[in-house]
């Protein structure tokens, strides 16, 4: 009876062992799981990094969208200064025809007519030129159909998307890393628990040991005694005989 006790008392510490050695390997998983999450919300916050740096791409192209508009007026601006500069030219060009159409037999004002009208005609493909250019960007800049324009928008949208899409993961797994560490609060504190109730059996199972190894030694004392006591019965009975 006394060996069952002792292989008894040897078994449960192995047994509150293995316990803590499972509580210990769930709570590393756990930190594994936390660390794992926490390099992935890291590149989530590259990405954002990156985005963020796409919206301020995104802003020098509006910047030189702005620039472009301000060059537009200022293309608007020069294309009235030259018309007005063709308009005197014209009346100038009126007045001289006038005095051309006055003065026919002078050769040399013929050549002045010619020369003028050579330097009236560069302008006038230079006017065409400038109002082409003008319609064009008017047109292009101001049409919310316009390719560059939707092009523009397009991207702008689809960067807010990605920037919402990617600020929602960064949240979620906030919130996954929180209960997280909860989980890992609360395991601590069942281990803690486990290791209190585990060294109190342990204290038990000692004072039971040495219970029984104080009553081993009171037996075999015992046993001294009554094989004494029998010796004595031997010696009294072999006297008698």
């Amino acid at each position: 009876m006394s060996d069952n006790i002792a292989r008894k008392t040897q078994g449960l510490p192995k047994e509150g062992n293995q316990d803590t050695s499972s509580l210990t390997d769930a709570v590393e998983q756990v930190a594994k799981q936390q660390q794992s999450q926490a390099s992935e919300i890291e590149k989530n916050k590259k990405v954002l990094f990156h985005i963020l740096a796409l919206g301020s791409a995104l802003e020098l192209l509006h910047c030189w969208l702005l620039y472009k508009i301000h060059f537009s007026l200022n293309l608007k601006f020069d294309i009235e200064m030259a018309q007005e500069d063709f308009e005197e030219h014209m009346i100038k060009y009126n007045a001289y025809y006038v005095k051309i159409k006055a003065h026919k037999d002078s050769l040399g004002e013929v050549e002045s007519k010619w020369s003028f009208m050579t330097e009236l005609h560069e302008k006038q493909d230079l006017v065409k030129k400038l109002k082409t250019m003008k319609e064009e960007l008017v047109q292009d800049l101001q049409n919310p159909g316009g390719n560059r324009i939707t092009q523009v928008q397009e991207d702008i949208t689809k960067l807010k998307d990605k920037i919402i899409t990617v600020k929602e993961s960064i949240i979620e797994k906030t919130c996954f890393l929180e209960e997280e560490k909860k989980t890992h609060e609360k395991l601590r504190k069942e281990i803690e628990v486990q290791h209190k109730r585990y060294d109190a059996i342990l204290k038990r199972l000692r004072c039971q040991v040495n219970k029984l190894h104080s009553n081993r030694r009171q037996w075999q004392w015992n046993i001294q005694q009554l094989e004494k006591t029998a010796a004595e019965l031997r010696k009294c009975i072999g006297m008698q005989e």
